[in-house]
């Protein structure tokens, strides 16, 4: 069984690919949240999505949730976290 972020991304990549550039969606200032990483347009860290994701979240539960997010922003927070673990 495929846990939440899993089956996100097995959709994802099936489908489209994944060409998600997370640059787009994630920022980082150090006025917002101390400079966590967040969402554009929110206060919402990255940390805080990918939570709840490991917490085994779905995609819609989140989406209904935090209706301000959508599937790209999930997907930014994964791809940002992804990028963190490459690169270290």
């Amino acid at each position: 069984m495929l846990l939440p972020f899993q089956k996100i991304i097995s959709e994802c990549t099936t489908k489209h690919k994944l060409v998600l550039n997370w640059q787009d969606r994630i920022t980082l200032d150090p006025k917002i949240l101390a400079g966590k990483p967040v969402i554009k347009g929110t206060r919402l860290a990255v940390e805080f999505v990918i939570d709840l994701l490991a917490n085994g979240w779905t995609e819609t539960e989140i989406l209904k949730n935090y209706p301000r997010l959508s599937r790209e922003d999930i997907l930014a927070c994964l791809g940002y976290a992804s990028s963190l673990m490459k690169s270290s």
